[in-house]
């Protein structure tokens, strides 16, 4: 049954709208960040300093109540910072569990790639499972769990590229980019006064938690699961991609469209969902062959010949969708 506007939805319309009243012109980028948090998948902000990367993240810790925790990754930051360690409790002669930052609903993992790959893949497993292991004793994160990260671009000095590996934890890679004109000057505008704009709590942990488990619900019919399985096997084979989607990057389009129809306020997905996602769910997934600048000019060619060559399908939905 399709909802209304408002209805099952409601929370996150609320929470893009408080997002908007500090983030300026950003409107899709914000979008894809609650589409990402309904599909339980974690988000990487890549983008220069100073464009409000962090900003962004705040606001949606504080429009869901979401208990927040922020880690700045340099290169002394250690994996026991990431998934917390045991410690001697002398009083009672006992090792006691000492959280470390993942031991919340919402992790902001500032600047990843200035830290050591050691310290990067400690979040290999939270991010695939909500857990950690410490001393052969595993831990579960509060539920939902989100990873927010930031990384500045490779070359900048004191980064290095994210392995394949990691990089295919998240569900989206997003770029925020300059603001125009007009949202630069509404900017300066809010800043210029005492009274800076305050992101007001819409959501709670309840609320996110619903309208996750109402994502998982949303109707996927087998058409659309063959329309991204081809898209898939079109990157494997595509002229310019020397590494193109797995298996698990299939699943985070399905999950992506989902949201994206929930969202929108539908409980089953058209395939305009899965066009819609594909650009933040993909590029970050794909290695292309040597020689081949990794632009948005190459990226988009990519995505037209994907379009040009894997049809959209026509499906009639069951009745009562």
């Amino acid at each position: 049954m399709a909802m209304n506007q408002g209805s099952g939805a409601q929370p996150a319309h609320r929470i893009i709208g408080e997002v908007r009243k500090v983030i300026h012109g950003k409107d899709e980028v914000i979008e894809q960040v609650m589409i990402a948090i309904l599909a339980r998948g974690h988000i990487l902000i890549e983008d220069i300093p100073g464009v409000g990367k962090t900003t962004l993240a705040i606001a949606f810790s504080k429009a869901t109540q979401l208990k927040y925790n922020r880690i700045q990754f340099t290169p002394d930051v250690v994996p026991s910072d990431v998934t917390g360690y045991t410690m001697y409790q002398k009083s009672d002669g006992r090792f006691v569990f000492v959280p470390g930052a993942v031991m919340c609903n919402f992790l902001l993992a500032d600047e990843i790639n200035r830290t050591s790959s050691r310290t990067q893949s400690a979040l290999l497993q939270v991010m695939e499972e909500g857990t950690v292991t410490v001393e052969q004793k595993t831990y579960r994160c509060p539920d939902p769990f989100i990873v927010m990260a930031t990384q500045n671009p490779f070359g900048y000095a004191g980064t290095q590229k994210l392995p394949e590996s990691q990089l295919d934890r998240f569900l989206f890679r997003l770029s925020m980019g300059y603001p125009d004109e007009s949202h630069e000057v509404s900017m300066l505008r809010a800043k210029r006064g005492a009274e800076e704009s305050q992101v007001t709590p819409v959501a709670t942990k309840e609320d996110i938690l619903r309208m996750q488990s109402e994502t998982d619900s949303v109707f996927v019919h087998d058409h659309i699961l063959m329309y991204i399985t081809r898209i898939s096997a079109q990157t494997r084979n595509h002229p310019s991609i020397a590494l193109g989607l797995s298996p698990r990057g299939s699943i985070a389009i399905m999950r992506a469209a989902k949201a994206h129809a929930y969202l929108h306020d539908r409980m089953y997905v058209v395939p305009q969902d899965v066009m819609q996602v594909l650009p933040f769910a993909m590029h970050h997934r794909i290695v292309l062959k040597s020689g081949i600048p990794a632009a948005d000019q190459t990226y988009e060619a990519i995505l037209s010949d994907i379009y040009r060559t894997v049809a959209p399908p026509r499906i009639e939905m069951p009745e009562g969708l």
